[in-house]
């Protein structure tokens, strides 16, 4: 009995080799490619600001009132930026959430625009604008804040050196049209005093031939009197 007590083990270990898992040399990678099912092809995505440069990229959350409930709505965390358009040199305001890319702001910086810090929260600052985040125009008061006070000042200051330089791009355009119709009305006053001169020296040509056809009759009548 205990010969074949001593003899068991040996059966239970085949078969366990027999039922062991796979070697690390039978899982060894053969080479073989596997095409996949579905081809995807490369889609192009615009976002509508390739035609402009960035000047202020910064992270932040955004804030809007709701006038309605008199209380101060989040809007989103994202990154706020200026955006310069490379033909027409205006700038704009956009912001987009971060993980849904959703917009949150889309304005124009115009001249009339400032912004100013938020009461008691020197990390805030607030403004208003004619926004089109929704789809329509439409006035909004904004508040952002920001990791740090130097990122709020940089936003504000650059803001308003946007928004001088646009009044003085604004204020140069309105002088070049003023000077182009000055121009223009210089050069029509002297086209039209030239015509009045001409005018008046053909009438006066015309008068002296008359004058002398008439003193040419008048010496044949005088003359046939005589005879």
């Amino acid at each position: 009995m205990a010969t074949d007590a001593k003899a068991d083990p040996e059966p239970h270990c085949r078969e366990d080799d027999d039922n062991a898992p796979a070697t690390a040399a039978d899982d060894e990678d053969t080479g073989a490619q596997v095409a996949p099912i579905v081809k995807l092809e490369e889609v192009a995505v615009t976002t509508g600001e390739e035609d402009e440069d960035p000047i202020l990229d910064l992270k932040a959350k955004l804030y809007r009132f709701d006038k309605e409930g008199n209380q101060w709505k989040e809007r989103g965390v994202g990154n706020v930026k200026l955006l310069k358009h490379k033909v027409n040199g205006k700038v704009r305001l956009v912001m987009r959430q971060s993980k849904t890319l959703k917009i949150c702001a889309n304005h124009f910086v115009i001249p009339t625009m400032t912004v100013q810090e938020h009461s008691g929260n020197d990390k805030s600052c607030v403004w208003h604008a004619a926004d089109f985040a929704d789809g329509n125009l439409k006035e909004e008061m904004f508040c952002i804040r920001f990791a740090s006070v130097e990122n709020c000042k940089t936003f504000m200051e650059t803001v308003q050196d946007v928004a001088e330089s646009q009044g003085k791009k604004e204020e140069n355009k309105d002088a070049t049209v003023t000077a182009d119709l000055l121009d223009k009305l210089s050069v029509g006053e002297s086209k039209s005093d030239g015509k009045e001169e001409d005018t008046v020296v053909a009438s006066d040509t015309k008068e002296a031939v008359k004058d002398e056809a008439k003193t040419e009759e008048d010496k044949k009548d005088e003359a046939a009197s005589k005879a």
